[in-house]
């Protein structure tokens, strides 16, 4: 059908206002994307330019240097030295296996490790960087750098780890660090990002663990870039952390090194007190470990060999081991009692030899007796019958109160594990804990330092340093952190009868350098340095009455645990006390013969600040002691000889 004109006119009008609409709309749509562009390149071009970068930009944690542990003199303990590790981002690596298989054809690498780390980075995310294999050496680094294209999500870096300079000599007191584990983990209210760092290291043991916060410090940070597949191709930028806090501990490294030596070849512990600010000078126990077998990974033999040693190397036994006191506890005794008055110094008791109570029969250590004896007498010549008596007189409390208030069966707050709390028992602590009453063959026990009565060497040392001078003195074990001075432990006066006091004191000169006095044979013979002391003997098995009449054991001819164990307290120069000094032999046999020689040697070795000079000694021992001193001097560590005062 023929189209008229005026039906052409008409279908151009309609072609005419298709086209505007389609192009009014077309237009709409690029005006709408325009706008849309518009916004996300000008206005928010900073958000995407900000996703875009982390889509190629990864962050890490730079763990800190830890904070350095030194003793009073500036020398370090605790430090640390360069690790060089290689470590692997499970998601940057594609193939582990394959990348790993690679990896052990370039270096060498422990089977263990490899499995350990696989089972590691089954547990971790997988963009947290696990280590392989660590203390490598410099030559293992460099051929892991020259093949980093074949090793992608495999890095060598550089890190710090701990070393312990002075090894045994300080591993009670320092402890040491490990790895953070997944116990440690679940035992520790820490969010502390820095812990989820494999091989991070924490302290275990010791002043590391106890002042953990303030040697850890806290992270930074590392940006690198990667490309597509997720390898690194180079480091942006770099914000270190904050070191952990400087800590500087009381003791003197060099004196604890030679106390160490002294005490080698015994199963004991000293504990050394500076009387003016009650800083622990010396804290040994024998025999050590070295700490560093413990950060670098400690193999099985070795920790079957500690763990398994009847000596117990591991335990600090100068701080977590308690013991009876024997027959230095006899001071707690006396000043319960003359304090209460129910004694006076010149009150005489009778020894025959045993003394009576409820049909039971105590006996004292000399089986003849000692006679009328009085207070001076009963502690110089140790008499055990005096002791019966008067603690029947004064009871078992003020017992107990008077042996708190010298620091006996209180827990003292230092930065070092397990800190033994002892006991000082009363009526009050057998009934709630034993659910039993208190009976008088139990302070007749308690008297001598027998019975539930327990201490620790650093108790012993605090009860000797509160006699010395009549105050409450702390022990100290730091002195700075990060150079801010620690409390001192000086202590305000006990509030005793300071003449009740002296006659205690005087008693202990007698014990030491009196020819009567039980510890003579280790006396100072240098009046400037002259040293009061006191020993003990406590029983760790029954003698029976059979056993007595017929002759008690020598320790000697028994085996080695079930010996006494031998105790010494002392403090000097007994005219301006300096130090107290408690010592300990586990299984050791009689204080004055075990004890009370070591403490005279490492109070002489304090006193001088380092060897005395021979003359000091009595003269049937120089020669014994001029080979002792040979002996030790090669032990301690290189450039510690000849120790210098603080």
């Amino acid at each position: 059908m023929k189209r008229t004109a005026k039906d052409i006119i008409e279908s151009s009008r309609m072609i005419s206002r298709r086209a505007l609409v389609i192009g009014a709309a077309q237009m709409g749509i690029v005006g709408a994307l325009g706008l849309r562009l518009r916004s996300m390149q000008v206005e928010q071009a900073d958000q995407y330019r900000l996703l875009a970068e982390e889509n190629r930009i990864n962050m890490r944690l730079l763990p800190p240097a830890r904070g350095v542990i030194f003793d009073r003199n500036g020398i370090a303990i605790a430090e640390n030295e360069q690790n060089y590790r290689v470590v692997m981002v499970r998601e940057d690596a594609g193939d582990v296996g394959e990348v790993l298989a690679r990896l052990t054809e370039i270096v060498d690498i422990d089977p263990a490790d490899l499995t350990r780390a696989m089972e590691e980075m089954q547990r971790r995310s997988p963009f947290v960087p696990v280590t392989i294999a660590e203390r490598l050496s410099w030559e293992d680094v460099a051929r892991i750098n020259l093949n980093t294209p074949a090793l992608p999500g495999i890095s060598a870096e550089v890190g710090l780890s701990r070393v312990y300079p002075w090894g045994a000599d300080v591993a009670h007191v320092v402890g040491y660090v490990g790895p953070v584990s997944d116990y440690d983990l679940s035992r520790i209210d820490d969010q502390d990002p820095l812990l989820q760092i494999p091989k991070f290291q924490i302290g275990k043991n010791g002043a590391e663990n106890k002042l953990e916060h303030a040697l850890r410090g806290s992270a930074g940070t590392r940006r690198i870039e990667v490309n597509a597949v997720g390898r690194v191709m180079r480091e942006l930028d770099r914000q270190e952390g904050i070191p952990g806090k400087d800590v500087q501990l009381t003791i003197d490294s060099r004196l604890q090194s030679y106390v160490q030596a002294r005490l080698d070849g015994e199963s004991a512990a000293a504990v050394l007190i500076d009387l003016e600010h009650g800083d622990l000078r010396a804290i040994a126990s024998a025999p050590a470990f070295d700490p560093n077998l413990f950060v670098r990974g400690i193999s099985v033999r070795d920790w079957t060999d500690l763990n398994q040693n009847k000596y117990r190397p591991l335990a600090a036994k100068a701080v977590q081991g308690t013991y009876p006191p024997g027959s230095t506890f006899k001071m707690m005794t006396a000043l319960a009692a003359l304090e209460d008055g129910v004694i006076s110094p010149e009150d005489t008791v009778y020894c025959p030899g045993y003394t009576d109570v409820s049909g039971i029969r105590f006996h004292c250590w000399k089986r003849g007796g000692h006679g009328n004896i009085n207070l001076h007498e009963s502690l110089k010549q140790s008499c055990d019958c005096y002791y019966y008596e008067i603690a029947q007189r004064v009871g078992i409390d003020k017992m107990a109160a008077m042996s708190r208030k010298f620091g006996l069966g209180v827990r003292h707050d230092l930065p070092l594990s397990a800190v033994a709390e002892g006991l000082a028992p009363d009526r009050n602590w057998k009934s709630s804990v034993r659910g039993e009453n208190w009976r008088i063959g139990d302070t007749v026990n308690a008297s001598i330092g027998q019975g539930y009565v327990l201490t620790s060497p650093l108790q012993l040392a605090v009860m000797t340093a509160r006699i010395a001078t009549g105050r409450e003195i702390t022990p100290r074990l730091v002195r700075l952190i990060d150079g801010v001075a620690q409390p001192s432990g000086m202590g305000e006066s006990l509030g005793l009868n300071e003449n009740l006091m002296r006659r205690i004191r005087a008693s202990m000169d007698d014990v030491c350098n009196d020819r009567r006095g039980t510890a003579y044979g280790s006396r100072i013979l240098k009046e400037e340095y002259k040293m009061a002391g006191k020993t003990g003997t406590s029983q760790v098995r029954r003698i029976t009455p059979e056993e007595r009449a017929a002759g008690v054991t020598r320790n000697e001819d028994l085996p080695w645990e079930r010996r006494d164990h031998a105790l010494f307290v002392s403090f000097a120069p007994f005219d301006k006390p300096r130090y107290a000094l408690s010592v300990v032999v586990e299984h050791g046999g009689g204080g004055s013969a075990a004890a009370a020689p070591i403490a005279r040697d490492i109070m002489l070795q304090a006193l001088y600040g380092g060897p005395p000079p021979l003359d000091a000694y009595p003269a049937a021992v120089r020669e014994r002691i001029a080979a002792q001193q040979e002996r030790i001097n090669a032990r301690i560590p290189p450039g510690s000889k000849g120790l210098g005062r603080a």
